[in-house]
């Protein structure tokens, strides 16, 4: 999966923004220099449907990024509802158990050919560390977790899973090369670390093995978008 992507496509910018307008403005500089867009519930929340439309209308492969967790036969409906925008990527959070993760991965196959979204797993979140966890009452490390709803998404029929770099090259001898990872968290060395506990730079987490990258501030806090984007295709052009 990972070998017949160009560097480019490998990157989706995550429009973390409340403001239609913003982010039609970034998907129109960076199309052409990047694989897609990630839109999640801040900007779901305050746009609905029709704003993913206008800020997708201009061509660029959507990552909506909603999260859904609830009994299966609302996700099922709600992964059906998804499917009028037409995205390329969406996903769930794999706590949500197998049968809620089955019914997700269900309702994509309903899709019109060629259409169909990938489902993926939201294992564990890039801001939580061992104490996050703790309190929540996993009493594991994050990389055990992970492995562990990795497994279980695979067994239920999504086709990958979020994951921290970090966690690539464990998930890859446990779940195999056939299983998307779309990695969060990125930050180039010439950007900061913001509120992720767990980072790798763009070359660093594809050499790893990881597919897909969803990059956000060292992009849309750019003064150049898109000279930014192209700063990371070309760093991702010398990976393994």
């Amino acid at each position: 999966m990972a070998a017949t992507l160009k560097p480019h496509e490998r990157i989706f910018a995550a429009l973390d923004t409340t403001d239609v307008g913003r982010a039609r403005e970034w998907a129109e500089a960076l199309k052409g220099h990047i694989g897609g867009v990630k839109i999640g519930k801040e900007f779901f929340t305050a746009n609905g449907p029709d704003g993913v439309h206008r800020v997708v209308e201009c061509g660029l492969p959507l990552f909506l990024d909603l999260k859904f967790h609830d009994i299966p036969n609302t996700v099922a409906g709600a992964i059906r509802a998804s499917l009028a925008l037409r995205p390329l990527i969406v996903n769930v959070h794999a706590g949500g158990g197998r049968r809620m993760m089955e019914a997700a991965a269900k309702a994509a196959d309903e899709a019109q050919a060629g259409a169909r979204p990938s489902v993926i797993g939201v294992t564990v979140l890039t801001s939580m560390a061992r104490d996050d966890l703790a309190e929540v009452g996993v009493d594991e490390e994050p990389l055990e977790q992970v492995l562990r709803l990795a497994r279980l998404a695979k067994g239920s029929g999504l086709d990958g899973v979020v994951c921290s770099a970090k966690e690539v090259v464990a998930l890859r001898g446990s779940v195999g090369r056939d299983f998307l990872l779309v990695v969060p968290g990125i930050r180039p060395q010439w950007a900061g670390a913001d509120d992720q506990k767990r980072v790798v730079t763009p070359r660093d987490a594809v050499d790893l093995g990881a597919d897909y990258l969803v990059i956000g501030r060292p992009i849309t806090g750019h003064k150049d978008p898109a000279e930014a984007a192209r700063l990371i295709a070309e760093e991702l052009a010398g990976a393994k």
